[in-house]
């Protein structure tokens, strides 16, 4: 009995209601955490190797797919893995590295089989933008390798972490428009720090910022060298050859799988013929010891020769460590957005949160193989895909080839003109700028996000790489916040529909749409208020402390300006009224006819139907609206809400004291077919049958006559000591409206 007694002690001084109300608690939460920890851990940790769920499977059919997809790609990978080598300021074989870990290693880590890991170009820009600020501050302390070794295991180290804990879901705060913005600026940024490469142009930074190049680049074109020969020519078969076989695929389709290949081949092929020509031209044109007419690659070490531990120094991390956000952010971003794309197409579903354990993986272990960072590459990924790949092992078969080039092709490599490196860049890198078509489609779906796109473009022109990055995520975070806290919000009236067949009009029922024309509706539909004295009014956005003042000020600035004000203002003396009433000065009598000729407040109906969260401030601030809109219309007003999408909601609403209470609504509450369970109801004080109120209802009485429904029970949808809650609008209009007559009659 004390312990009673104390219980309930404590609970009045809690503030605990008399009346219970059947709410979710916080043990329904945790029981729904924690039950079978056991699976959970268990599909937790088979979920971090996806390989295990394919691998037994694996058969000769899909043997086929993947020879021909991986060798297709490692044709591909080795020219472009120097070439992105050589935009990270770094040797050609640290390319070949990357190129060698990332398709290896992602296979045993992946959820997408088109998505094939490697060097990028924009990542090798950003790694080259971190090598020279880290140099220019400490000089020559570190070489570049080490910093971009030691950059490849803090980002995959990062990334790890963020796979692990499963928080992969911050990546979707960066919508579509801001990646394509950030890579369209970061392509033209490459592809002009790459004309004077390909033109033979020096004299200038090509790592100034992008218009500066461009600018400084035309003004060098006099200064053209012998390079443009390789590097327009290579560029001009590499489209030729692209525009050809496209044209040739449709031209006769049943050969469109040859001239795909051919198409695919064009990067080796441009290759081999230009290191052909370099050999045939410079060989005997030595002008000094390694020094020849051309800019030629020169030596590249055969094998792994730099394999071993990360220089993981704290000076040099701390050197880093400003820098590591906008690698980190560009290595999630490509390969998210890239690893979703091919899912689409190909009707697969990825799992981010495992993408980022690949991508934390692939580069923490590539660090040691002297591996810089890597991530997915768009076009080798398009490739692989329309190769026919069947599963990521053909990432083993890439491997193959890209150790293969590293061993037995390296002699070869020494007579690459940089000039055609230059071209195969720039040939790859068009493919990351947007199509008009793609741009318009911004502006024709989302204005601001067209503005966002350019200004992601604009600030990685005319600034860097990381200022445009972190422009396009902070732009994009600011629109999410204002969308948030300016939601789109009305005051609906009715509407009846029918369906209209050959036989005419049927089945009417009544919808609520925005009494203001927006635009969604038939401009030539009326739109009938409610009946005066009811308010129905929708918040299109979960009702959060940023927003929540706006549901306030609508419906304080309503009621005060459409319905009547309960107390007769005209003999209170200015002296005994708050400083803020704006009411009636000398003409009082005039003023309040006025007044009593404006509808007389009852209800305000709450649609919450796009309403998924309500927080604390929110139901405070409800609270808050409800005292102000009584205060004013001096009686109490009833708040219907409807639907509650949420048990969530419903606590937070109880909780405010909404919901309780008794109701002057003359409608029957909706009762519906229920299961009970063993040994008690299924629904606390809910009556065993229907009530007699509810056997009016022709249907409930059909239900309980039919000896087929023999123990079937009938329970209220929404609980009886929570009467303002209603299953859907209507219902809780009906609530609303049929209350009027019986208060006006107390």
């Amino acid at each position: 009995m004390s312990f009673s007694r104390a219980k309930t002690s404590a609970q009045r001084f809690l503030g605990h209601p008399e009346e219970t109300v059947p709410i979710i608690g916080s043990t329904d939460f945790a029981k729904g955490a924690l039950d079978s920890p056991h699976v959970k851990v268990k599909d937790y940790l088979l979920s971090l190797f996806p390989i295990i769920q394919w691998l037994p499977r694996y058969n000769f059919g899909w043997l086929s797919g993947d020879v021909i997809a991986g060798l297709t790609v490692g044709m591909v990978v080795v020219p472009q893995g120097m070439s992105y080598a050589v935009i990270a300021t770094l040797k050609p074989e640290y390319g070949l590295y990357s190129s060698f870990v990332g398709v290896l290693i992602y296979c045993f880590f992946a959820t997408s089989k088109d998505v094939s890991i490697g060097p990028v170009a924009v990542m090798s820009l950003t790694v080259a933008e971190i090598i020279r600020d880290v140099q220019s501050v400490h000089g020559t302390r570190w070489d570049g390798p080490d910093i971009a070794t030691a950059l490849a295991f803090i980002c995959g180290f990062i990334t790890l972490g963020m796979g692990l804990l499963r928080i992969g879901w911050l990546v979707e705060f960066i919508p579509a428009p801001a990646v394509s913005g950030f890579m369209t600026g970061s392509a033209i940024t490459i592809a002009a720090g790459q004309f004077p490469g390909l033109m033979g142009i020096t004299g200038f930074d090509t790592r100034a910022a992008t218009y500066k190049v461009i600018i400084n680049s035309l003004k060098g074109l006099p200064r053209t060298k012998l390079d443009a020969a390789f590097g327009i020519v290579g560029l001009f078969f590499l489209y030729a050859i692209r525009f050809g076989c496209d044209y040739g695929s449709k031209k006769f389709p049943r050969r469109a799988r040859m001239f795909f290949f051919i198409s695919v081949m064009r990067n080796a092929f441009v290759i081999i013929v230009l290191t052909l020509a370099s050999y045939l031209y410079c060989r005997h044109r030595e002008l000094s010891p390694k020094k020849y007419p051309i800019k030629i690659l020169l030596t590249v070490p055969s094998g792994l020769k730099h394999v071993k531990p990360p220089n993981i120094d704290r000076s040099l991390l701390s050197a880093i460590a400003g820098k590591l956000p906008v690698a980190t952010i560009i290595l999630l971003l490509e390969h998210i957005a890239i690893s979703k794309s091919f899912g689409r197409l190909n009707g697969y579903k990825i799992n981010p949160n495992q993408e980022l354990i690949a991508i934390g993986v692939t580069n923490t272990i590539g660090s040691v193989f002297g591996a810089y960072p890597a991530t997915g590459s768009f076009s080798r990924s398009a490739l692989k895909s329309k190769s026919g790949v069947r599963t990521p092992a053909a990432g083993i078969i890439t491997a193959v080839v890209v150790i293969v080039a590293l061993y037995g092709l390296t002699a070869a490599f020494f007579w690459i003109p940089t000039a055609g490196l230059s071209a195969i860049i720039i040939h790859a890198v068009i493919d990351l700028v947007a199509s008009p078509s793609q741009v318009y489609s911004y502006w024709r779906i989302s204005p601001l996000e067209f503005i966002i796109w350019l200004a992601a473009v604009f600030t990685t022109i005319f600034s860097s790489v990381e200022n445009g990055i972190y422009a396009s995520v902070a732009a994009s975070i600011a629109l999410l916040l204002i969308r948030l806290a300016h939601p789109r919000d009305s005051f609906l009236g009715r509407v009846t529909v029918s369906q209209k067949d050959d036989s005419g009009p049927s089945e009417q029922r009544d919808i609520y749409l925005p009494l203001t024309k927006t635009g969604i509706v038939n401009p030539h539909v009326r739109v009938t208020p409610p009946t005066p004295g009811v308010i129905i009014y929708r918040v299109e956005e979960s009702i959060l402390y940023p927003n929540c003042s706006i549901v306030n000020s609508a419906l304080v600035d309503n009621v005060k300006a459409n319905y009547q004000r309960g107390r007769d203002m005209t003999n209170v003396s200015l002296a005994d009224r708050p400083w803020n009433d704006t009411g009636p000065r000398r003409s009082g009598a005039e003023d309040q006819a006025e007044n009593e000729r404006k509808p007389r407040l009852h209800a305000i109906v709450l649609d919450l139907s796009s309403v998924s969260q309500i927080d604390t401030t929110a139901v405070q601030v409800l609270m808050d609206a409800r005292t102000e809109i009584e205060k004013w219309a001096d009686h109490p007003v009833e708040f219907h809400f409807a639907p509650i999408l949420s048990p969530w909601i419903h606590r937070a609403l109880v909780a405010g004291g909404f919901g309780v209470g008794h109701s002057s609504a003359k409608v029957h509450r909706e009762v519906a077919v229920v299961v009970p369970y063993r040994g008690g109801r299924s629904f606390v004080e809910a009556p065993s049958t229907a009530s007699d109120d509810d056997l009016e209802s022709g249907d409930i009485k059909k239900t309980l006559a039919d000896p087929s429904n023999e123990g079937t029970e009938l329970e209220p949808l929404v609980p009886h000591n929570t009467p303002f809650f209603h299953i859907d609008l209507v219902a809780a209009v009906k609530a609303a409206e049929s209350g009027i007559g019986r208060v006006a009659k107390n």
